[in-house]
């Protein structure tokens, strides 16, 4: 596993997935490489929740549609709903934001006040639910439960996933100062010139 900032791969890579705890900034992450590497993000949140948050039929389609395509970039994630069986064997790196607990707590806490505050827009209509959700035990409803109860989940998975993807190449950042260095190294794609 990379994670010394010398061993740290440059790319640019055409399809990239991003793994991390919930709140981490994998979709903040998915955008900026985006950007560097001129691939498109695909949002997987945004294929899988259709209107009051019913998982959309049409999911895993539009996901074997994405990762059929030549240069995207998405989360990892509803890999218990198939849709890893899909990208995974298409992804040429994987990302994982192993940041300390802290961190993503703190980053998840504020964005789930502002999206509730400024009632945002999130997928299809849908929008974070009321502060009130926060006191709930139950992870099904309440994102700071659903946080604490898979908080370790990639650090249990990610051997098997490594093991089940030997194609993979891993960069592991471990704090948000090391992918802001990381970013700001990565080789830019070299434009593509006119026919």
């Amino acid at each position: 596993m990379a994670t010394e900032p010398d061993a740290l791969p440059l790319g640019p890579y055409d399809r990239v997935i991003i793994a991390g705890l919930t709140g981490s900034g994998k979709t903040t992450l998915a955008r900026r490489l985006a950007e560097v590497w001129g691939l498109t993000h695909v949002e997987i949140d945004a294929l899988y929740h259709g209107p009051n948050w019913v998982p959309r039929p049409e999911f895993l389609d539009d996901v074997t549609r994405f990762a059929k395509t030549e240069r995207w970039v998405t989360e990892w994630q509803y890999t218990s709903k198939g849709a890893g069986d899909i990208y995974e064997p298409r992804a040429q790196l994987a990302v994982w934001l192993d940041y300390p607990w802290k961190v993503a707590r703190r980053r998840l806490v504020r964005r789930t006040l502002s999206r509730s505050l400024l009632r945002t827009e999130l997928w299809n209509g849908n929008r974070e639910g009321s502060l009130l959700r926060l006191v709930s035990p139950d992870p099904e409803k309440n994102i700071l439960a659903w946080q604490r109860k898979t908080r370790n989940n990639w650090r249990e998975r990610m051997p098997a996933a490594l093991e089940r993807n030997p194609h993979l190449t891993l960069a592991r950042l471990t704090s948000p100062a090391q992918t802001d260095s990381w970013v700001a190294g990565l080789r830019r794609r070299p434009p593509t010139s006119p026919r």
